[in-house]
């Protein structure tokens, strides 16, 4: 079913609470046959040649889903499911905290330094992406012959709000299909006929190009993320809640002349369940994808 070549890496994120959520959207049964949503995306990784499943979870979900999967996947599908730990800091530091919270995106990804040697997709275990924006991905690893040379996945604005709410989106600045900028607007929610961040009162239009945490890049950014941490954790006031994202990493990447990032246009529809209210819809979306054959039913046979 799956033809597998070298190694091909995808990481999903899926060690969020799910506060807005009210309850771990991760493991909610959104598929016909009762899938997770992360099980659509992995799905279409193995579909273009991707063969290593990193997951990166709490503790406490660590060994239910290394069940769950490890049961569905082919056997030529490496799987490695990966604890996100506060207590996990660069060597250098020495951090004395009561903290709770997780030190963010970046450090999720920083989790999986020691499994993953290549190339690697990045997605967020909650979100939807897209049979195209898959096919895209594993195009770019397949030509990309230069270190430097990240990518990230890029969707419409306007195709990314919720009816329930606000959302937090990287704006980015495009420029000859290379990102220049990416600027995380965390309160966006459409008023009347225009889409506003109300936080900064700025006006963004409906075609914006936004990052929905699809970076494709190589294991050169685990070092690069563990310096970040480390300089990080050198302010106390950063301790009790403050987190390192993603998009800092890498914008602060392309400005210190690191990498380049291709812009690679989706082609395909995303959705999320941000909200409960979300999960409607969700479910609808996936029955009809079922239901005109771009999946089977059940997913894993």
């Amino acid at each position: 079913m799956f033809a597998k070549k070298e190694q091909m890496t995808l990481l999903l994120m899926a060690a969020g609470s799910g506060s807005r959520y009210g309850k771990l959207k991760q493991f909610d049964d959104l598929g016909p046959a009762e899938e997770f949503l992360m099980e659509f995306s992995i799905y279409d990784a193995l579909k273009n040649n991707f063969n290593h499943i990193v997951v990166i979870t709490k503790a406490a979900n660590k060994s239910f889903l290394e069940s769950h999967l490890s049961e569905r996947l082919p056997s030529t599908v490496k799987l490695d499911v990966l604890v996100q730990d506060i207590k996990d800091i660069p060597e250098t530091i020495t951090l004395d905290t009561q903290r709770e919270k997780p030190w963010g995106t970046a450090h999720a990804v920083w989790t999986a330094r020691n499994v993953i040697k290549g190339n690697f997709v990045i997605i967020n275990a909650d979100d939807y992406y897209g049979q195209n924006a898959f096919k895209g991905a594993a195009s770019f690893i397949e030509n990309n012959a230069n270190p430097n040379a990240f990518a990230l996945v890029a969707y419409n604005l306007k195709n990314t709000l919720s009816k329930f709410g606000s959302v937090s989106r990287g704006v980015c600045e495009v420029e000859n299909h290379k990102l220049t900028s990416i600027i995380e607007r965390t309160k966006i929610l459409e008023q009347g006929s225009q889409i506003i961040d109300e936080d900064s009162g700025v006006i963004l239009a409906p075609d914006t190009a936004v990052s929905m945490n699809f970076w494709i890049c190589n294991a050169s950014i685990f070092k690069y993320i563990e310096t970040y941490f480390a300089t990080f954790l050198e302010h106390p006031e950063n301790l009790e809640k403050s987190e390192i994202y993603l998009p800092f990493v890498t914008q602060e990447m392309m400005e210190n002349g690191h990498i380049t990032v291709e812009v690679i246009d989706a082609q395909s529809t995303w959705f999320g369940v941000t909200y409960y209210d979300d999960k409607k819809e969700a479910v609808s979306t996936l029955a009809d994808l079922t239901k005109n054959g771009a999946y089977p039913t059940p997913l894993w046979r």
